[in-house]
């Protein structure tokens, strides 16, 4: 199994899973050119698609899901709510092949084992991803602004994990934005702090880990320094193990062995 991302923040994103020879994509932020122009610097066009796995509704992870599948004829997978909310906006699932998804109940994509996760995160039914493949695991989790036993359950014991470290809290607290925004971002249903995300650290087995990706960094009220220096105190070793994913290029191929 391996990972690779289009690009990660409030811009767009886009995760990419293959397992033996299935190969999906985790939300599709960016518009349908920009999706296949970066899905050609892997050498990858939307053909070689089994799968588009939608989290929720805002468009910096569904903008480009819509017109991708209308016109490659990419299966796309989501909750019912998220597919519901999506309805009507211009990355609408219309006349796309929808299949519903149901948190805590795993299902097959050819290869790979799917289990949809729910996360507190304000959008309508969100959920964030796990897969499986053979005996490796790998965890997707961002866009949730606290985290539950459930969340600490399920991504307890992962081989690879793409992980949300949206904020600095002092960052966002004398940053740009209006204090409506930054309770928001900072809420129980907003996004992980760098100090939320070395706390789910706490709890997980990170010797297990082989690649640990920080994501969804805001440019506004974050720094990779920042990121990784919190990090660093919560995994002491191996820290060669770890990366941030930017947003203009994400990060290349890292194979799960």
């Amino acid at each position: 199994m391996r990972l690779a991302s289009l690009g990660s923040g409030s811009k767009g994103n886009g995760t990419l899973v293959r397992a033996g020879d299935t190969l999906v994509l985790v939300d599709c932020g960016f518009t349908l050119r920009e999706t296949v122009r970066r899905l050609a610097l892997f050498g990858l066009a939307p053909d070689d698609l089994a799968a588009v796995l939608i989290t929720h509704e805002h468009g910096d992870h569904v903008r480009g899901a819509g017109a991708l599948a209308r016109k490659y004829g990419v299966p796309l997978y989501s909750t019912f709510g998220t597919a519901r909310a999506v309805t009507g906006k211009p990355a609408g699932f219309q006349n796309t092949l929808w299949r519903e998804v149901r948190p805590g109940r795993a299902f097959e994509v050819a290869d790979l084992t799917v289990t949809p996760v729910t996360v507190p995160h304000d959008a309508r039914e969100p959920c964030q991803y796990r897969f499986s493949w053979r005996d490796r695991e790998l965890g997707v989790l961002t866009d949730l602004g606290s985290l539950t036993p459930h969340v600490v359950e399920c991504y307890r014991e992962c081989d690879a994990l793409v992980l949300e470290c949206n904020h600095d809290p002092e960052l966002l607290a004398s940053g740009p934005y209006p204090i409506s925004l930054k309770r928001r971002v900072g809420g129980n249903y907003g996004h992980l702090s760098n100090e939320q995300a070395a706390t789910l650290l706490g709890h997980c087995n990170v010797d297990r880990l082989q690649h640990l990706v920080l994501s969804h960094l805001s440019e506004q009220n974050n720094t990779p320094e920042h990121a990784l220096a919190r990090i660093h105190q919560a995994v002491v070793h191996g820290q060669e193990r770890i990366r941030v994913a930017g947003q203009n290029h994400g990060f290349d191929w890292l194979d799960i062995h």
